[in-house]
């Protein structure tokens, strides 16, 4: 890291990633995500785009700027002699190489700290896969590891099939956890293999199911979305639309019994092991009103409540969440630092800033 200001790609401000080149091998979503986040804090990012391009290209041209923003492109054949050069020339000015390609790709194509340490034995390698660099291609999309990893069986009704959430949430987890993975070892001031999956980035926010099962037997239930632990925590049906609730300590629940008039239940035990009778309890009281009045009701005793919101509801209340970048609106990055105002560059024409193919 050079500590200059970062001008390629839209970010033309000194984040607190300015200086670090990052170069980016993969597809569609979880590998895109860790990058663009590192974009947003300025660091420069380069897409290695093979000849058809990033296959989100293919689903949209918004699908694309919402992972791709404020990145360069530069189209190389891997397969190649001449892309091999290119790859070795990009990597000996480079910090960090992100891919998110099965392992045998990522062998194949010289991808690896091992394959590249003669070019640059200082740069931090990042191998995104689904269920690891020794397991094999088994195909590993966003919805197939979370119902191999336990996901899809926690959620929905009891008496219900099991069910996904609507967003690609082990791909979103899995590139918050690259990007984290590949700072640790730029910070760690040396050059090294780093190694994220999927199925191990869902096992790990299972935490305390897990914790659950191994050391107390426990198996986890679907729940229809109601917390394993605190009652009542989940969705109820109101006068009109669905509250969310999330009774954790006994303050809360005072709070929230007074101004539904529901007694007894005084402690979080008490709670825990008549769910089925609080159930019923806070159901009745809930639906003698709407979702936005309860929600307008409990916030200002500070009661941990919202109406269930579609999304453009909630992109209406965030306006400060949103930014342009290029031609596109989009949702700005979650991570705030003083000092630093980002400035979100369009997403790449594909082989915008090199072609070599």
């Amino acid at each position: 890291m050079d500590g200059g200001p970062v001008t390629d790609g839209g970010s033309a401000t000194r984040g607190p990633l300015a200086g670090l080149r990052v170069l980016e091998v993969g597809h569609i979503l979880a590998g895109p995500y860790a990058t663009m986040l590192l974009a947003d804090l300025g660091a420069q990012v380069t897409k290695l785009e093979p000849p058809g391009g990033d296959l989100s290209r293919q689903v949209s041209d918004a699908y694309f700027a919402s992972l791709n923003r404020g990145k360069r492109s530069i189209r190389v054949d891997l397969a190649a002699e001449e892309g091999q050069a290119r790859l070795h020339e990009l990597v000996r000015g480079a910090d960090a190489l992100l891919v998110n390609l099965k392992p045998s790709a990522v062998r194949r194509y010289g991808l690896t700290y091992e394959a590249l340490k003669p070019w640059n034995d200082r740069i931090v390698c990042v191998a995104l896969t689904g269920w690891g660099m020794d397991a094999g291609d088994a195909p590993a999309f966003d919805y197939v590891v979370q119902a191999a990893t336990g996901i899809a069986s926690l959620t929905g009704d009891p008496d219900g099939p099991p069910q996904l959430p609507g967003y690609s949430s082990a791909d979103n987890s899995a590139g918050l956890t690259a990007a984290l993975g590949l700072l640790a070892q730029v910070v760690a001031g040396r050059g090294g293999q780093v190694e994220v999956s999927l199925r191990d980035v869902m096992l790990s926010q299972l935490n305390y199911h897990a914790s659950a099962w191994l050391n107390e037997g426990k198996t986890p239930r679907r729940l229809g979305g109601a917390h394993a632990y605190y009652a009542p925590a989940q969705l109820f049906p109101t006068a009109d639309g669905h509250l969310s609730l999330f009774i954790t300590h006994d303050t809360f629940w005072h709070a929230f019994a007074t101004e539904a008039g529901i007694e007894g239940f005084t402690t979080m035990s008490e709670r825990a092991s008549h769910r089925a009778e609080l159930t019923a309890a806070v159901t009745k009281a809930l639906s003698t009103d709407t979702a936005t009045s309860w929600e307008s009701r409990l916030r200002p005793l500070h009661v941990p409540a919202s109406a269930v919101h579609t999304l453009p509801e909630a992109l209406a209340d965030a306006p400060d969440a949103i930014v342009q970048a290029g031609d596109y609106r989009l949702v700005g990055t979650p991570i705030h630092v003083t000092g630093h105002e980002p400035v979100y560059g369009p997403p790449p024409g594909l082989g915008e800033h090199g072609d070599f193919t």
